[in-house]
């Protein structure tokens, strides 16, 4: 629900014009939309200042198609992760200005773009490998509101390509490290640079990288001190993380 219909609700508490039970379901009934198949949060934007983002995997085209056209009807702007090609296009014929980004696998909508914050979000990948990743970190942080600057592949097999551009790194309001292997990038940027750090886990790597697990639990026990780790490929969430520490006031 957008400011202005809460705002005009509860003018009408206040004037007498509506009881609160009348109030309470109208709130209810505007905060949900039940499409049978799914149960869209329609008031997260109110509550945390980013509207609610879209899963596709394991959903089909049409559901995937019907969620985004509601949201973007009702917020504007829209993420919907791990999306593919079929998906974009499904949602395109409901939604004309959807864009895709085949690197990052995300569907965009954006209608209202935010203001930008001051500070910059660093976004470092260890290898080439690990940009699809890195890329939806990227462009979940810009769509919410952030200048980024990418660093990719300058994992410490070269460590010389990692301090060539760690200045530019440190000026970054929060850093989010992508790296499989071993993970052990998230490691040395924690201990170069003053900022929180945001631990991306891949997928990449041999067999005894279990599919990510041996990263992960590098980045779990990293001893550099003011690093965060998000889940196995997870660069929604860290993209979605760092926009939120770009915002604060530290």
């Amino acid at each position: 629900m957008k400011k202005e219909k809460l705002s005009e609700i509860l003018k009408k508490v206040a004037a007498g014009q509506m009881s609160p039970e009348d109030a309470e379901k109208e709130l209810e009934s505007a905060s949900v939309a039940d499409l049978g198949f799914a149960r869209l949060d329609m008031d997260r934007e109110l509550r945390t200042g980013y509207p609610e983002a879209v899963f596709c995997q394991g959903k089909t085209d049409g559901q995937i198609a019907e969620i985004v056209a509601l949201l973007a009807e009702k917020n504007g702007n829209v993420i919907a992760t791990r999306a593919t090609k079929e998906n974009f296009e499904a949602v395109r014929a409901k939604v004309g200005d959807a864009r895709y980004l085949e690197d990052a696998r995300l569907i965009l909508v954006e209608r209202n773009p935010l203001e930008k914050a001051e500070k910059t979000v660093a976004v470092v990948s260890a290898g080439t490998a690990d940009i699809p990743v890195a890329e939806e970190a990227a462009c979940v942080a810009e769509m919410m509101g952030n200048r980024v600057e990418r660093f990719y592949d300058v994992g410490v097999a070269g460590i010389h390509r990692l301090l060539s551009c760690i200045e530019d790194i440190r000026k970054a309001g929060a850093v989010i490290v992508v790296a499989g292997m071993e993970g052990a990038l998230a490691s040395v940027v924690g201990g170069l640079v003053e900022r929180p750090v945001i631990a991306v886990p891949t997928s990449v790597g041999y067999g005894a990288n279990l599919g990510g697990l041996s990263a992960l639990l590098s980045m779990l026990n990293s001893c550099a001190n003011g690093v965060g780790i998000v889940n196995i490929d997870n660069g929604f969430g860290a993209g979605y993380l760092a926009a939120q520490i770009n915002r604060s006031d530290f």
